[in-house]
């Protein structure tokens, strides 16, 4: 089996939102609505998007991230989905569907290269404005998780958080004994040493937490 991950750039309901943010929508489609994970530092203009085009039932908000239950399916309303290129070409998606910059992340799953090749040639031929992220081969599962990624593992950051992450390993903040401080890396980028702390500390528990599983 082969899978691929392709960028497919629209202007939904979605997608439009997250372009020039660090905001990230997941979907789970079921037909009658859709399951929404959105997670960034400006998740208010992507609900008030979502809220006039989609509608929202109900929404749960948390710290930078919020789950929605739409009113309607966002296929009803949307005219260049590309599962009906699926079919036709013996793919399958693997949800969640990503929308982040400006464009959607679609995870398709092949028993043949050829057919994601193909597919890619269709989409392309109609006029999509598509970009493959990567593609890879499946080989014997292991753990009862054959289709699990990095990807697919990792917590969802903001865009500072990254920031705060990277310079924190860059300067040697987690090597034994540690190389920089908390105080260090709050004078580096500007920000007081509290929330250096904060960032951290939500970074650390959001691995924790998305890894836990596979841990044991």
């Amino acid at each position: 089996m082969y899978e691929s991950t392709f960028a497919v750039a629209d202007s939904s309901a979605y997608t439009a939102p997250t372009d020039g943010t660090d905001c990230r929508i997941e979907l789970w489609c079921n037909d009658h609505a859709d399951l929404l994970y959105v997670v960034g530092s400006s998740i208010e203009p992507v609900l008030s998007r979502v809220r006039a085009d989609i509608g929202i039932e109900d929404c749960v908000r948390g710290d930078s991230e919020t789950v929605v239950i739409t009113s309607s399916c966002l296929k009803r309303h949307e005219t260049s989905h590309i599962d009906r290129y699926l079919e036709s070409h013996d793919c399958l998606l693997l949800p969640p569907l990503r929308y982040e910059d400006g464009r959607k992340h679609c995870r398709i799953l092949a028993l043949d290269s050829q057919n994601l090749t193909d597919l890619y040639t269709a989409l392309l031929e109609d006029g999509f404005d598509v970009e493959v992220l990567t593609k890879r081969e499946i080989g014997v599962p292991a753990r009862s998780s054959p289709l699990v990624s990095l990807e697919a593992v990792l917590p969802e950051l903001t865009a500072r958080q990254r920031t705060v992450l990277s310079r924190a390993v860059e300067g040697g903040y987690y090597e034994i004994p540690r190389e920089t401080t908390s105080e260090e890396l709050a004078t580096e980028l500007g920000i007081s040493r509290r929330a250096v702390d904060d960032h951290l500390r939500r970074v650390e528990r959001k691995l924790i937490w998305s890894l836990r599983s596979y841990l044991y």
